[in-house]
């Protein structure tokens, strides 16, 4: 029989911001490997043409509204989860927010930090924490995957909390990665650049920003949802067994050059 390590047939992926850009990136590239599919996020609207499109791989596919900063929705919305597919393989936490414009860190409000917190870092636990205890429960193994930033390794000016909560996020899946190894459970973290996204696109679409920046990719492009689709097939597949624990800059080259 030849050697198939990236058919995902037969898995179930769960991928929270799954309805728009890097997550729905993710999700379509996973369906298409053979996964059934399903999508967190906050917006019905995005929701349902997420799923529309991604109906078009012919995998089953679940659209759930959660807001992943409730922990008791996170709960609710994998046992929706569970209630369609009876399993999940991978766990892509990628729902996030990023900081609104601050002069200075002197500046910012107690509000702002937290907001940004329970998002990105509270709701990437709950996230992760009830899937790893549905995998370790089921037994079998799994994956469980974060979208951080580059701001978690690079300075990140006026955006702390942003870079906080990525940072964070960082050394928990690698503190995962060690505790559930032996229940064959891996833990990866992913950091894009810029990527031309919804959550980006004051910064993309801005002259003087995109004259500055731009320049710097050595790819000469901002970054889009579809480039993190291979990625996100490898680490569901059984072609990343044995590699845990691993941070993947996906950035066009920019934190290089």
């Amino acid at each position: 029989m030849a050697y198939q390590p990236f058919d995902l047939t037969g898995k179930v992926a769960l991928v929270t911001g799954g309805n728009s850009g890097i997550g729905l990136g993710m999700a379509e590239a996973i369906a298409q490997a053979g996964a059934d599919i399903a999508i967190w996020g906050t917006n019905a609207d995005k929701n349902a043409a997420a799923k529309a499109q991604l109906d078009k791989t012919g995998r089953k596919i679940v659209a759930l509204q959660c807001d992943v900063g409730d922990e008791a929705a996170v709960e609710t919305a994998f046992a929706k989860t569970l209630d369609a597919f009876g399993r999940v393989d991978g766990c892509f936490a990628n729902a996030g927010v990023s900081g609104r414009g601050q002069k200075s860190f002197l500046d910012m409000a107690t509000e702002e930090w937290n907001r940004v917190l329970r998002v990105n870092l509270h709701g990437a636990f709950y996230t992760f924490r009830t899937a790893a205890r549905h995998m370790v429960a089921r037994g079998g193994g799994g994956v469980l995957v974060g979208t951080a930033s580059l701001a978690a390794i690079e300075a990140a000016p006026r955006g702390e909390h942003y870079a906080a909560t990525k940072g964070g996020m960082i050394s928990m899946i690698k503190a995962m990665s060690v505790e559930f190894a032996r229940h064959d459970i891996r833990a990866h973290a992913i950091l894009p650049g810029w990527i031309a996204t919804n959550m980006t696109a004051n910064a993309t679409g801005n002259e003087i920003f995109r004259n500055k920046v731009l320049p710097r990719v050595p790819m000469r492009r901002w970054g889009e949802g579809a480039d993190f689709g291979g990625i996100a097939v490898y680490l569901m597949s059984s072609a990343s067994r044995y590699h845990t624990g691993d941070s993947f800059v996906i950035d066009g080259g920019y934190s290089l050059f």
